[in-house]
């Protein structure tokens, strides 16, 4: 009898990497006495107390929810939970004025909209996304499942941890032979930690115009930039004042994931200043009726906070974060010189490069797996090891190219700090085991 047939796209189908580590995790059999989970950006600090208030209130008499009651809301989201979205833009000094807030399941559905609605048809490499490798691997999973095409301009990691952007001259050229849709950015990078000032997003603006692009910034980790001399910047930011013709071309992804740690609401946001690309994009999406209504009251509860509640959050969360990554940085410099770590500038994330420090041969997933699967460390009298992410997936690469991400990884920062200390015993133990037996 013959087997039901999936299809070719379900075939080709691995796991995320930064989901990778943990499902591996999840199969082995003797596991260790603690493990700690820095491959995926799973944030643990509570959420922020006004949606608190509304998470542990919702049968409260001024709750919709408080006779049982749950319904849908109309497609764009409810009133309240765009103004949300707004006013923590208005907090941070942007006019949106003529923004148009499209709520959704989290960021993530987000970036699928905008790989409908911007490139060309399915299964052609008409008016791809551009992105900046390494990308976040979620637009490169993405764009495989709609059938859309993205190409990439790539950055190099150097050896004093910084990603280096290629001349805007290179891009251009890249810009012509491919003519994308889009150009996508994360000023806060994720996962590089890099930082994209308003300058370097003026220039990329200019292109956008230039080549009738629309221009996507990921905003996940507006908020969150270590380094005092910068300002903060984003697409709304960038004006016709700065970049004749840039209004109506411009577009952000938000997310209440990060910056507000509630990864599990599931709520995120598709913001433009163009009317039309806003009411396709609801169009679109009545398929999926409305993002979560429960999600949407909880993150409601911005809507209401005023700009020093709002900017006192975000001053301490960046304060938390700043220590982390310093810590963990200082920490894998002191114990292994020769490793390259990603500059501590923007995000939850770094990049750890161990090219200098391996074996020829060195696979990135054979370590994660190595990890995940029978490897192991006393730390603190602790048997532990430890659950990162292979870089490979987060890089485009074209058959017979040599990936970068094949000595990187991605650490999250999302352990609690007695955990964050001892990543770098963690790593470095665990990278010389492995390097043992190989």
């Amino acid at each position: 009898m013959s087997k039901p047939v999936l299809s070719a796209h379900f075939e080709s189908r691995k796991p995320s990497d930064v989901r990778l580590a943990q499902m591996k995790y999840e199969e082995r059999k003797i596991k260790p006495e603690a493990v700690i989970n820095v491959g995926i950006g799973n944030v643990s600090l509570p959420t922020n107390p006004a949606m608190q208030k509304r998470m542990f209130e919702l049968g409260a008499p001024e709750s919709p929810f408080n006779k049982g009651v749950i319904r849908y809301s109309t497609t764009a989201g409810t009133e309240e939970c765009q103004n949300a979205f707004k006013n923590i833009l208005n907090c941070e000094g942007f006019d949106t004025s003529n923004l148009h807030v499209q709520v959704t399941d989290g960021g993530s559905s987000g970036m699928e909209l905008l790989l409908i609605g911007l490139c060309g048809p399915a299964g052609t490499d008409e008016r791809p996304l551009m992105m900046i490798d390494p990308a976040y691997t979620n637009y490169i999973s993405f764009a495989e499942r709609v059938g859309r095409k993205t190409v990439t301009v790539k950055r190099h990691l150097g050896e004093d941890g910084k990603f280096n952007l290629p001349k805007l001259s290179e891009i251009e050229e890249s810009i012509k032979k491919h003519n994308p849709g889009a150009l996508l950015v994360i000023p806060y990078d994720n996962p590089t930690g890099q930082l994209f000032g308003h300058d370097t997003l003026t220039d990329l603006a200019k292109l956008c115009v230039k080549y009738n692009m629309w221009m996507v910034s990921d905003e996940a980790y507006r908020e969150l930039y270590y380094d005092d001399g910068n300002n903060l910047v984003s697409v709304w930011g960038i004006t016709d004042k700065d970049v004749p013709g840039i209004e109506g071309r411009r577009i952000s992804i938000e997310t209440a994931s990060k910056v507000w740690n509630a990864c599990g609401l599931r709520i995120g946001a598709v913001i433009t200043d163009n009317a039309e690309f806003n009411n396709r994009s609801i169009a679109e999406y009545t398929a999926n009726l409305c993002a979560n209504v429960i999600g949407q009251y909880i993150f409601g509860a911005l809507a209401h906070e005023s700009k020093e509640q709002i900017a006192g959050w975000c001053s301490g969360l960046k304060d938390y974060y700043k220590e982390q990554i310093l810590m963990v940085y200082n920490g894998l410099k002191k114990l292994e010189p020769n490793l390259i770590v990603s500059s501590p500038d923007a995000s939850i994330y770094s990049v750890i490069d161990v090219r200098n420090v391996v074996k020829p041969g060195f696979d990135a997933i054979d370590f994660v797996l190595y990890c995940a699967g029978e490897g192991s460390v006393v730390v603190d009298g602790v048997e532990t090891t430890l659950l990162v992410a292979p870089m490979k997936g987060f890089y485009n690469v074209d058959e017979g190219e040599e990936n970068p991400g094949s000595t990187q990884f991605r650490i999250s920062f999302v352990e609690t700090p007695e955990n964050m200390a001892k990543i770098p015993e963690l790593f470095v133990s665990l990278l010389n085991q492995f390097e043992e037996k190989r």
